[in-house]
């Protein structure tokens, strides 16, 4: 086993959860295999920043704990340790669709996934993960690629319809940035250039925009009437917490999170054919009550084939779920920079 260059260390546990790790000289992404294949560590070691937010709910072996409820949303919740899930055939509540009852945030994020390494070399590894879902008939493939001395993450991921019949769903990547790097100096840059609020119970009481609005980005209108920059991250303690989405991409989807006060940004480039929207997920210690009760700062932008976070059942009903033919395969591409103005 390499210790150096580009390497990949298999066989670890974390809380009895089995890992691994991808690293070259820049980066290290740790994934916890048995649940959803999340990325729990996404560390920038030139500045020891671990980009990843972490939920106050402690790392555990979600078999090994046992919800007090049946409900969907409590059980993935209690189980939610931050950083970045796959979600995948629906996003928000639990819903039914053609008979099968799909939980909160569909069922990839909840499985453990199987993963084969493609190449093994100090100048570049690449691992593909695997997943077959349960209660809906997708199969996902997910190849993560990095590089000798670059801090970029190369994402290539094929979605099969196993049906023989077409199918609809949601898809998304929910990549949450915590306090290791978030600050009131982070702004946010996109090719996007229109936000949008949606109601029926998807605003928090402390969001900033009205709920069913529309702005160009980056300003917006407030509840209190007054002129808001969006892409400006407020202080950790401004108490409030908004769900909006992102939309009109361009030829090319993208955002990017800088820290003027760290020197180091997150950007995400996406093929926006496949995903031509983003929600924005900004907790600043005003999301009370249950989950989190005021305690989280956090921020995740996130690609996604559909909107709002209501479950299948209302993308459908808008028109933005995706829609697959019987046994179609379709490609998706993404790109993760970490990078510093200047080099």
């Amino acid at each position: 086993m390499r210790n150096f260059g580009c390497r990949i260390t298999e066989d670890i546990k974390i809380h009895d959860m089995n890992s691994l790790v991808m690293e070259n000289e820049k980066l290290r992404i740790t994934f916890l295999l048995d649940k959803g294949a999340d990325i729990v560590e996404l560390l920038y070691k030139p500045k020891d920043i671990d980009f990843m937010w972490r939920s106050p709910v402690e790392f555990h072996n979600p078999a090994k704990c046992n919800s007090t409820t049946g409900s969907s949303l409590h059980n993935y919740l209690d189980h939610n340790f931050g950083g970045w899930q796959e979600i995948l055939p629906s996003g928000g509540p639990e819903c039914n669709y053609k008979g099968a009852v799909i939980g909160m945030h569909g069922e990839v994020s909840n499985l453990p996934w199987q993963y084969r390494i493609i190449k093994d070399t100090k100048e570049e590894i690449s691992v593909m993960f695997l997943v077959r879902t349960v209660r809906s008939p997708f199969y996902l493939e997910k190849t993560i690629t990095i590089k000798s001395n670059e801090s970029t993450i190369y994402f290539d991921e094929t979605l099969s319809n196993l049906a023989n019949e077409d199918m609809e769903l949601m898809w998304g990547h929910h990549p949450t940035i915590g306090e290791g790097f978030l600050d009131e100096s982070c702004y946010i840059d996109t090719s996007a250039k229109k936000v949008f609020t949606y109601g029926e119970g998807l605003d928090f009481d402390t969001q900033r925009l009205e709920v069913n609005s529309e702005h160009d980005w980056p300003m917006a209108k407030g509840r209190d009437g007054k002129s808001i920059d969006l892409s400006k991250v407020p202080d950790k303690n401004a108490g409030t917490a908004d769900m909006l989405f992102l939309k009109d991409f361009g030829d090319k989807a993208y955002y990017s999170i800088y820290s003027n006060n760290k020197n180091v940004g997150f950007r995400l480039k996406w093929d926006n054919e496949i995903f031509p929207y983003a929600w924005i997920w900004l907790v600043c210690k005003g999301s009370y009550g249950y989950p989190w009760y005021g305690n989280t700062y956090n921020l995740a932008i996130e690609p996604w084939t559909s909107y709002p976070g209501a479950g299948l059942t209302k993308a459908i009903d808008n028109g933005t779920a995706l829609k697959m033919k019987a046994k179609e395969k379709i490609d998706f591409k993404m790109q993760v920079d970490i990078y510093e103005k200047g080099l």
